[in-house]
């Protein structure tokens, strides 16, 4: 537990390192437990498991081979759908599991993700029926940083289908940092007849919040005001769910504090989503507190981990769309640099910042904000890396 953060933004850590060492607790502690992943539980960055579990083998073992065992509990086999099969028969005999994978792999299982939705949906009016622990997915390696592996590793698509499942049976959850990973994996782990998705990528990013901020939002309808970066009685909001548009959202409003310093923003961190709402199943975010976060009136800046029309929706359920400018992932990807997949989708900081000069009709702020991302492209297509860190 990390009781406080005083110099948010600072340090920097892994969420997926974070997730390998929980993962790796709850082996010890728990025999029944399972992990179900393609050959990516290295890449993932999980492989810290493999020094208390092998992984399940039933072929002679080489010598280049990871700890195997006909008896192990890190399932690994390259078809989606065969392991979620499997981790679903496990969570039918009320045992706990999770399953990793790419963010572009995992909407391969989506008729599967949807029928365990319905069954879920049924069994809760079957008196016998006990309750089933929740199919809990762990989805990194995601679509801003594909450096390598390019267009064919884009694609948040499971989250959006999930939140238009008008079941209400599935949250997605977007922890911003390690801290809140870590509270993102014990309320999986406590959580009962629901599909969790968990977002988050695996390289080091800034550390916000601590565990008592992280664990609040779960509770309290999903969102909350960082004051670090926050002014009151704000003139705009900006507002964010994932790690990497969450740290771009901030830098956003740090550059824009520079260039208008007589202009208020606040910022609000979104952990959680779920249909039509703000926040989790269990936990929704009311209207009220609502206006009471994002205010009455003023312009809306939003950044999404997946496609900004997703956010946007749900948005909407609380205010009228005038107020939105809501940026995300919008289908356009390369192999390219971190800054430029950001520039691509036109949900960099300088996105950002431009939405705000537009409206206060500053065309000598948005001709600057357009030259930088200009030059952040010419230098990254000459280089192959950022100027912009």
């Amino acid at each position: 537990m990390i009781d406080r953060v005083d110099n948010p933004g600072t340090e920097k850590f892994s969420s997926a390192e974070r997730i390998g060492e929980l993962l790796l607790q709850e082996f010890r502690e728990n025999p029944l437990f399972y992990f179900f992943s393609p050959d990516e539980t290295t890449s993932n960055r999980f492989d810290i498991i493999f020094k208390e579990e092998k992984r399940a083998w039933g072929l002679p073992a080489e010598t280049w081979d990871l700890p195997e065992s006909e008896n192990g509990r890190i399932v690994e086999m390259l078809s989606e759908n065969v392991l979620f099969s499997v981790m679903t028969g496990h969570l039918m005999n009320g045992e706990k599991a999770m399953m990793g994978s790419y963010e572009a792999f995992f909407p391969i299982i989506t008729s599967q993700v949807l029928q365990q939705i319905k069954f879920i949906k049924q069994s809760l009016n079957v008196a016998w029926r006990k309750p089933l622990p929740a199919v809990n997915l762990l989805s990194t390696s995601t679509c801003w940083r594909q450096d390598h592996n390019g267009f064919t590793h884009q694609s948040p698509a499971l989250i959006s289908t999930l939140l238009s499942s008008p079941s209400n049976l599935s949250n997605c959850i977007f922890p911003v940092d390690d801290v809140a990973a870590e509270e993102a994996f014990r309320f999986m782990l406590d959580s009962m007849n629901v599909v969790n998705l968990t977002t988050f990528n695996k390289n080091p990013l800034p550390r916000y919040i601590d565990s008592h901020h992280a664990n609040f939002q779960f509770f309290n309808g999903g969102a909350s005001i960082y004051e670090f970066i926050s002014d009151e009685d704000p003139d705009f909001v900006f507002t964010a769910a994932g790690d990497i548009v969450t740290h771009e959202t901030i830098e956003a409003i740090k550059i824009l504090k520079e260039d208008l310093p007589n202009t208020r923003i606040r910022f609000i961190g979104v952990n959680a989503l779920s249909y039509r709402a703000i926040g989790t199943t269990e936990n929704k975010l009311s209207k009220e507190k609502f206006m009471e976060l994002f205010t009455k009136d003023k312009p809306i800046v939003a950044n999404f981990h997946g496609y900004p029309e997703t956010f946007e929706n749900i948005l909407e359920n609380y205010t009228e769309r005038g107020r939105l400018r809501v940026h995300g992932f919008n289908e356009e990807g390369s192999t390219t640099t971190p800054f430029e997949m950001l520039r691509r989708n036109a949900a960099s900081r300088y996105d950002l910042a431009k939405d705000v000069a537009k409206v206060l009709m500053r065309e000598d702020l948005v001709q600057k904000y357009e030259q930088m991302l200009e030059d952040n492209h010419a230098h990254a297509i000459r280089y192959g890396k950022d100027v912009i860190q």
